[in-house]
């Protein structure tokens, strides 16, 4: 029998205050077909902004 593919995948969210920040995070891509955005920590920053998915 064969294995059904995953629809989770890992995407890398870079920060957009240009601090070359970056988090790594898990999305399924039959529910998020589109790129996500994320606001969280810039521990370089030291502020939250958005986090946005890198291709």
């Amino acid at each position: 029998m064969a294995k059904a593919k995953n629809a989770r995948v890992r995407i890398i969210l870079e920060s957009t205050e240009g601090t070359g920040y970056r988090y790594t995070a898990m999305k399924n891509k039959r529910n998020q077909p589109q790129r996500v955005e994320h606001k969280k920590y810039d521990p370089v920053a030291k502020k939250h902004v958005i986090f946005k998915e890198t291709k």
